[in-house]
């Protein structure tokens, strides 16, 4: 009995036993419904495969995917007091940050970095709508003027993907005072004849869209962003009317003069790099490299290097041929 107790039957067990799923293996796509599969939507760019809906993406994936080879450098930015008003409404300000750094894995809401894009070198922020709705507060401020000094120092053009909720409220009138700063910061990049392109992604509203996020030389957005200062459901309250289809979505937006281009995710990449490629004057640029002429394929030819020790052979003689036709007007040998 102790053998089957002990061998048989875990066996047994071990075999029908029911394996565990991990709770994170799929996710269903908010406007239509359909489960996906992980690893399906990354690869998709957090698009979802069967109706193109845009789905919020973190700041790190977007610029993995954005820079060349996924190579990027963050670019430091001057951290803040961190509860200069002592605000507290059912938490501590302080206890809301450390829960959303803990939660997302970032510092704040806005990640700066810099690298290539298409081999042109870049400077881009990103806000992260999943910190603390991505608001815009001192460090967001910071961050923005961070970007614009170190795109101007290195004659960069500066690209923002904007998501926010607009200002926090912790921060009070500080968060409003960012504002006029990034819109300083902007200045700065006009002053300096640089590119400042913004891609709109869902949702920016608020302040956001009050300032710094409607300053771009092109304006882009994502397919299906909500872009305003006000929400629809505010708006409807206050006027007491029923608003458009599609209002203060992208595509309306597009259609009534204030965007550029709305363009999916996944050609994003590409026109961003046409784009900023023909506002610093470069040439168009090389989708794919091109293999080497033939002619060079295989280096440069024995002995045509400059400074080389090894002489050409010397030519060589033909041997002789006497039964071969002599040429004709000759005698033969």
């Amino acid at each position: 009995m102790n053998w089957i107790n002990n061998y048989v039957r875990p066996k047994i067990n071990s075999l029908f036993s029911r394996r565990e799923m991990p709770e994170n293996l799929w996710s269903k796509c908010d406007a239509c419904g359909t489960m996906l599969f992980h690893r399906e939507v990354s690869d998709n760019l957090n698009v979802c495969t069967s109706c193109g809906h845009h789905m919020a993406i973190l700041p790190r994936d977007r610029f993995i995917t954005l820079f060349d080879g996924g190579i990027f450098t963050e670019v430091e930015v001057p951290v803040p007091l961190p509860d200069p008003l002592q605000f507290r409404d059912q938490k501590r300000y302080p206890d809301r940050m450390r829960t959303a750094q803990r939660t997302t894995g970032e510092k704040e809401a806005m990640l700066v970095a810099e690298g290539e894009i298409g081999r042109t070198p870049v400077v881009a922020a990103a806000q992260d709508f999943s910190f603390m709705g991505g608001s815009m507060g001192m460090y967001v401020g910071n961050a923005i003027v961070a970007g614009a000094e170190r795109a101007v120092a290195l004659g960069r053009p500066f690209i923002l993907f904007s998501a926010a909720g607009g200002a926090r409220m912790q921060e009070g009138i500080l968060s409003l005072m960012q504002m006029p700063r990034t819109t300083v910061a902007v200045q700065m990049l006009k002053e300096a004849g640089l590119p400042y392109i913004v891609v709109l992604t869902h949702p920016t509203t608020g302040g956001v869209t009050a300032s710094y996020a409607m300053l771009g030389d092109v304006q882009i957005a994502e397919p299906g962003a909500l872009i305003c200062f006000a929400g629809p459901r505010v708006i409807e309250q206050t006027i007491r009317e029923k608003l458009p289809e599609g209002f203060q979505r992208a595509e309306y937006l597009l259609d009534h003069g204030m965007l550029d281009r709305v363009t999916p995710r996944g050609k994003l990449r590409e026109e961003l790099i046409t784009i900023i490629r023909m506002l610093m004057g470069l040439p168009p640029a090389v989708i794919a490299d091109l293999p080497p002429p033939a002619s060079f394929s295989h280096g440069p030819a024995r002995g045509d290097d400059e400074g080389s020790e090894t002489p050409p052979d010397p030519p060589r003689a033909l041997p002789a041929q006497p039964d071969a036709e002599p040429p004709a007007g000759g005698a033969k040998a």
